[in-house]
Order: structure tokens, then sequence, then C-alpha cells
């Protein structure tokens, strides 16, 4: 007899088991991954919150230094606008200056040809003349009065007072003296200008000589309208530095010192300080002029006004070193 084969079973137990468990795994995942969502949703909601609170801040701060900057941004408009007008009317004065310059040595060609040989015959020293000036070269007496400028300089020093009371006191006198001075020497080899603290100019020809032309003296005069450095009101610093610098034997040179007072105290050591370095074996090398303004003469007249020390100083200076001082009355 025949043994029946045993019919196979396809949906069995353990197939049911596992695919049962198959199915709760992935619920149990499914469940598990929806529960963390609202804890990662929330801290990245937290996250852009702060990040649009620091925006917003910023944004405030741009504001206000967007406002700040409109408020002065019509100042900075009207200053810029000021500058322009500045820098121009400088350039102007440049161009003036340079054409000048340029133009000078024709003009002084057709201008001054007679100033010149005026100029010429003056300066040439005769034999009498020199001997006559070899005796001018001994101390005068003291109570000689205060005489002409000489004109036998072939050089000459200026060295001027730009304190405060001489530019509000006395600048447009200083601007006439300076001229008239200078008209009193058609041609020179040479000139120089500094104030009383020894400081130049033009600093390109410090410890040299300016050439003479009409042009560079327009120039001189032009600069010297509104040329202020810094001053301590005693020519005793620009005296030296124009002696130390500029005094030599074989040269005929004259010192003019403009100014309206003296801050120093003892007279008398500064008297012996130019004698040191201006008397040389032959004589004092440098004359010595003074010019004063009565600027802050207007006071008592005692010791202690510093005009009155000025004026005693340089009368004592012109006399000891064959020059002359001349009070300016107006």
């Amino acid at each position: 007899m025949k043994r029946k084969r045993r019919e196979l079973e396809i949906f069995s137990l353990s197939f049911l088991d596992s695919i049962c468990c198959g199915f709760g795994a992935l619920i149990l995942l499914f469940v598990l991954s929806k529960a963390g969502e609202p804890i990662v949703i929330e801290g990245v909601r937290e996250d852009l919150s702060g990040l649009l609170r620091d925006l917003q801040e910023q944004l405030y701060d741009l504001q206000g230094e967007v406002t700040v900057l409109n408020r002065e941004l019509p100042g900075k408009r009207e200053q810029l606008s000021e500058e322009k007008v500045r820098l121009a009317r400088l350039q102007g004065d440049l161009s003036e200056i340079r054409g000048e310059f340029a133009a000078s040595e024709d003009m002084s060609q057709v201008q001054n040809a007679v100033e010149a040989k005026l100029a010429e015959a003056k300066q040439e020293l005769t034999e009498e003349m020199k001997r006559l000036l070899a005796q001018a070269n001994r101390p005068p007496p003291v109570d000689q009065p205060v005489g002409g400028i000489p004109v036998d300089s072939e050089y000459v020093i200026f060295i001027i007072d730009t304190s405060g009371s001489m530019a509000q006191g006395a600048w447009p006198q200083v601007l006439k003296k300076m001229e008239e001075i200078l008209d009193l020497y058609p041609k020179l080899k040479g000139m120089q200008i500094m104030n009383d603290m020894g400081q130049y100019m033009f600093p390109q020809y410090a410890g040299e000589w300016i050439p003479d032309t009409p042009g560079r003296r327009r120039a001189a005069l032009t600069v010297l309208r509104s040329w202020f450095p810094f001053s301590n009101s005693s020519p005793v610093e620009g005296i030296e530095e124009a002696v130390r610098r500029y005094a030599k034997e074989d040269q005929s040179i004259s010192i003019f010192v403009l100014g309206d007072e003296f801050s120093g105290r003892d007279t008398e050591s500064v008297l012996e300080r130019v004698a040191r370095i201006n008397d040389g074996p032959d004589g004092r090398k440098v004359r010595i002029h003074g010019v004063g303004f009565p600027t802050v003469l207007r006071g008592p007249l005692t010791g202690g006004n510093t005009g009155l020390r000025f004026a005693m100083l340089m009368r004592e200076l012109a006399r000891r070193n064959g020059g002359t001082f001349v009070g300016n009355t107006e």
C-alpha cells in the first residue's frame, strides 16, 4: 500500500510570526521618529527667532548710523566746497607768482636800467670812500645822534618780528618799511628774509642768498602779507643765525631788524654775544640796523616795558655795529 506524500504548508505559523515582527518593528520606528520631530522643530524655531532678533538689532543700528551720516552730509559738502575754493585761490596765487618769476628777467632789463646804473655808482667804493669806511668801523661816541642809513652793502638780511603784537598793530607799516628799505638798494647781489627766531621765509634758500630780481622782491612782499611763524618777541636768535651763517670778511652785508619788543631782561649779555660773533680782525663783519614800531610803547615807559627795552637794545646794537636805529612813529 502506497504512503501518502506530506503536503507542503506555505503559510506556516513561524512565517506569520516573522511577518508580524517585521511590521511591528516598522511601526515602532515610525512612532519613534514622529515623537522626536516636535523637539527638533522647536529647537530650529528658537534658533531662527534669535537670528531674526540679531538681524533686526543690526538693522536698527545701521538705520541710526545712516541718519547720523545724512545729518553730517550737508556740512561735509559745504566744507568740501570751501576747500575747493581755497585750493583754486592758492593755485591762482601760485600761477601769478610763477608768472612773475618767469617775466622778472625781461622786466628787470627794461624797468631797472637807470636804477641799476645808479646803484652801481653808489656801491663802487673809491679809495677815499674805503678810507672813510675804515674810520666808520671805530665805535662812535655814545652821544652821537642817529643818522641816515648807509647804502654801500651788497647783501641785505631782513629779520622780522612775527609776534602777535606786530601782526595786529604794525603789519601794514612793516610792509611799507620793507618796501622802502628795498628801494634804498635797487641792485643787490643777494638778500635773505627770516623771522626773529631765525626761521626762513623761503626754506629752500636756507644758508644761501636769494637772487635779487623784481619778481622775487614782489614775491617776498606777497608772502610777507600773511607770514606769521612763531615768535618769542626777541631778535637775538635771528641776529645770531644771520651773523653765523652769512657773515664774511669779503662781503658787504647789512642786517635790518624790524620789531616792537624785546622779551629778554639782560641787554648787555646780548650785546656781548653779538660782539663775539660779529667782531673780526678788521672790524665788524656786518652792519646791524634797527627799525622799531611803537605797538607796546603806549603804556608806562618803565624798565619793564618790552618796547622800551627793544629800542634801547637796537639803538646800542646799531651804534656798536656800524648801523642806524630808526623809530617808526606811525
